[in-house]
């Protein structure tokens, strides 16, 4: 069934996500979905043949392309079937598939264009789902950083459970991202400086053995990465240079 005469898909970005994938598809509401899409970046374990029994339109990546190369692969896909709005959700289960519905509505009833999930509704609440105390930190600092650089007032800008209507997706371009986790912000910047409307929706931090984190280097260097994507939004607004990523699709 559709939301308001929507389509809507869900993209799960995979990558050795066998162990979680059936929780994380069994709660998923399919009164709200019409269909998902499972986007395996060469996993080292069955995900694709549990993907496949799940009965998930399943695409394999013959070499692994990073997660941001993932997305490009999912989002592509859900336009390709007709998407109005798409919905990312992780399969590693650290997001709850239970919000699907209201991010959706929130896009449906032409409220948002672009839905987060936000797992800072409290500090308590954060760490007491397992998020490192040091991610927790640089969380904040960041996301507090970006809401002044671009007049947003979202709860956190660093959550991976995502979704967008298809103007979004045919406006920003997004195909010219990186491959890597630095991905997320580019398009959360994007979205941003080409005044789109963003909002959030809170959701559980889930932090645990199954799920998928970057290491501290990783993330350090993801860090460095959005203050040098902050920089190239100065210099658009200063209107000394816009670089092609914060430059509309023809």
């Amino acid at each position: 069934m559709s939301i308001r005469g929507k389509k809507v898909v869900a993209v799960l970005p995979a990558y050795n996500a066998a162990a979680t994938l059936e929780k994380t598809v069994s709660e998923i509401s399919r009164d709200v979905v019409d269909e998902i899409v499972l986007v395996d970046d060469r996993s080292r374990d069955n995900t694709a043949e549990i993907a496949r029994r799940l009965g998930l339109h399943t695409i394999v990546h013959e070499r692994n392309l990073g997660y941001g190369g993932n997305q490009k692969t999912c989002y592509r896909e859900a336009l390709r079937l007709g998407a109005d709005i798409v919905i990312m959700i992780h399969p590693d289960y650290q997001y709850d598939p239970r919000l699907a519905p209201h991010m959706a509505g929130l896009i449906a009833d032409d409220i948002c264009d672009f839905v987060l999930g936000n797992r800072i509704r409290t500090r308590r609440e954060a760490l007491s789902g397992g998020m490192p105390i040091w991610k927790y930190f640089f969380n904040r600092v960041l996301s507090m950083l970006e809401n002044l650089w671009t007049g947003q007032n979202l709860g956190e800008w660093h959550s991976g459970l995502r979704a967008y209507s298809r103007k979004v997706l045919e406006t920003i371009p997004w195909e010219d991202n990186s491959d890597d986790f630095v991905f997320d912000q580019q398009f959360l910047h994007q979205a941003a400086f080409l005044r789109f409307r963003m909002g959030d929706v809170p959701a559980p931090a889930r932090y645990f053995a199954e799920a998928s984190s970057i290491n501290f280097f990783r993330s350090t260097v993801y860090g460095l990465s959005t203050l040098g994507v902050m920089f190239w939004v100065l210099l658009a607004r200063l209107g000394i240079w816009t670089h092609p990523l914060f430059r509309p699709k023809a």
